[in-house]
């Protein structure tokens, strides 16, 4: 029976005659289709041996093709895996694949809020993992004191800040200098997002993190609530406030959208003074070194874990 072209095929299934029944159930007492022949070869051409017959040489490669050695048969695939690509046996033998839904050699969990950790058997915060929050305003040296504390712990731990989290905006940025307004405010608090999944992430892989910003004690939308909310209620803060004179001179050292006007840098800090009378831990690091107000910050961190701040 022949079809037109683009005519419709035969509908296939049970009950169609084409599929479901072998052909002798279709048509009783015949003895069967005949066995289809492969064409004769033309002018020039020589039959092609079949596969399986004994002791067959296999036909010679084509022009530019390497000859396949024996031996080296392509391995099925595991069970649910793709098939790689077949390996002709010349090179090296192919890697082993990565297992799926793997990260490098550790798979990420979703990560929770951070629990309070344990208290240290040991001078210091030890070997405990923590979760940090340093606080101050412009020029306290948070980020550089947070980057030496991190670096000095004999146990992993990560520094995450707050303004290189927000500068990732590139095209857009709503810089707070240019005024503080809701697209500052929705950046802020996207920046803030991120930084809590970043430390809980690093927490559930066995790695403290410290971060730093600038929380003003009297404003909600940069307030503690939600850096507690993010991270947990593991998170230990710690302020870091000099006098005024200090932080004037460290502002004046800075460039770029870093360094702030003399007043903006007095009502900062100003204002930073609402953390007197918190019940958190406050570090003047006025005529401290880098060194020493990390080791100030790691004695403080390990009271802190021993006598929690209610916050």
């Amino acid at each position: 029976m022949q079809h037109a072209v683009g005519a419709p095929l035969p509908p296939h299934g049970p009950g169609s005659g084409h599929v479901g029944r072998p052909y002798q159930a279709q048509h009783p007492g015949h003895p069967g289709p005949p066995p289809i022949s492969p064409p004769p070869p033309g002018p020039g051409q020589t039959q092609p041996a079949s596969p399986s017959a004994p002791g067959q040489v296999p036909p010679p490669p084509a022009p530019g093709q390497a000859p396949s050695a024996p031996g080296h048969a392509q391995p099925p695939p595991a069970p649910g895996q793709a098939p790689g690509p077949a390996w002709s046996g010349t090179g090296p033998t192919p890697p082993a694949r990565e297992a799926v839904g793997h990260t490098g050699h550790i798979q990420l969990p979703p990560g929770g809020p951070v629990p309070l950790p344990a208290p240290p058997a040991e001078p210091g915060t030890g070997g405990a993992t923590l979760a940090v929050l340093l606080i101050g305003p412009a020029g306290a040296g948070k980020t550089t004191v947070a980057k030496l504390w991190a670096a000095r712990r004999r146990v992993p731990t990560a520094h995450v800040s707050l303004d290189d989290v927000r500068e990732w905006v590139r095209s857009g940025f709503a810089d707070p200098q240019a005024g503080w307004n809701d697209h500052s405010e929705a950046q802020y608090r996207l920046a803030r997002r991120t930084c809590g999944f970043a430390a809980r992430n690093f927490l559930a892989n066995g790695i403290s993190c410290i971060l730093d910003d600038a929380v003003f004690p009297d404003r909600p939308v940069v307030g503690l609530g939600g850096w507690k909310r993010h991270v947990g209620p593991g998170l230990l803060p710690v302020v870091l406030l000099p006098g005024l004179e200090i932080v004037l001179e460290r502002n004046a050292a800075r460039s770029g959208n870093r360094r702030l006007s003399d007043e903006e840098v007095a009502r900062i800090h100003g204002r930073m003074a609402g953390w007197y009378g918190s019940g958190l831990p406050i570090i003047d690091n006025s005529t401290y070194d880098v060194e020493t107000t990390a080791r100030v910050l790691d004695d403080v961190l390990a009271r802190s874990i021993a006598s929690p701040p209610a916050w």
